[in-house]
C-alpha cells in the first residue's frame, strides 16, 4: 500500500515513527497519507484495520451494508469467528457496535462457540427487552377458579386456553 512504500522510503525501523531529526519533527506516515487525501491520521489507520477483515465482510462494508466503525471494531476479531459473524449478518441484516463489543468482551473471558457467539448477539442487541415476569395476584384468579383449584391447576389451565386462543379455537 501507500502507506507502507512511504514509510519505507529510506526510514530507519529502529526508531519510533514520530521523532525528533535536525529539520524538526518528522511527520508521520498516516498523518502524511491523511493530508494528502483530506482525512485525519486516524482514519487512515482504520482505513488500514479493514485489511484485517474477511472478503465477504469487507465487501459488506463497500456495500454499506455494515458500518465502518463497527467493521473496525470486528477487524480485531479472528478470523473464523468473523465467519461466524459474517453468517449471522447474513440472516440477521447487521450488527450494531454495542453487539460486536460484547462479543469482544466475551472473547477476552474466554474461548468461543459458534452457538456462544449467537446468544452474546442476540441477547446485547440493543432495545431488546428482558424476559419479562407476568404475576397475576391470587385474589384476582379466585374469581374465575373456585376453592378447589391449586395454584398448579390455575396455571395449567390458563396456559391451556391461552394455547387454544393461539391455535384459534377459541376468540377474545
Amino acid at each position: 500500500m501507500k502507506m507502507d512504500a512511504m514509510k519505507r522510503q529510506g526510514a530507519r525501523n529502529d526508531i519510533a515513527d514520530s521523532t525528533y531529526t535536525q529539520n524538526g519533527w518528522r511527520s508521520e506516515t498516516a498523518a502524511v497519507i491523511g493530508q494528502q487525501v483530506g482525512e485525519s491520521k486516524n482514519q487512515v489507520r482504520r482505513y488500514i484495520r479493514l485489511t484485517e477483515l474477511i472478503p465477504d465482510l469487507l465487501d459488506y462494508v463497500d456495500k454499506k451494508r455494515l458500518q465502518f466503525t463497527v467493521a473496525v471494531d470486528i477487524s480485531y476479531i479472528d478470523k473464523e469467528i468473523q465467519t461466524w459473524l459474517f453468517e449471522y449478518i447474513k440472516e440477521n441484516g447487521t450488527v450494531k457496535a454495542v453487539q460486536v463489543a460484547a462479543l469482544r468482551t466475551a472473547l477476552e473471558a474466554g474461548p468461543m462457540t459458534q452457538a456462544k457467539m449467537i446468544s452474546i448477539l442476540v441477547n446485547s442487541q440493543p432495545g431488546r427487552k428482558q424476559e419479562q415476569k407476568i404475576t397475576l395476584s391470587e385474589k384476582k384468579l379466585r374469581n374465575f377458579f373456585s376453592d378447589k383449584y391449586t395454584a398448579e391447576d390455575m396455571e395449567s389451565v390458563i396456559l391451556e386456553l391461552l394455547d387454544q386462543w393461539k391455535r384459534g379455537e377459541i376468540t377474545v
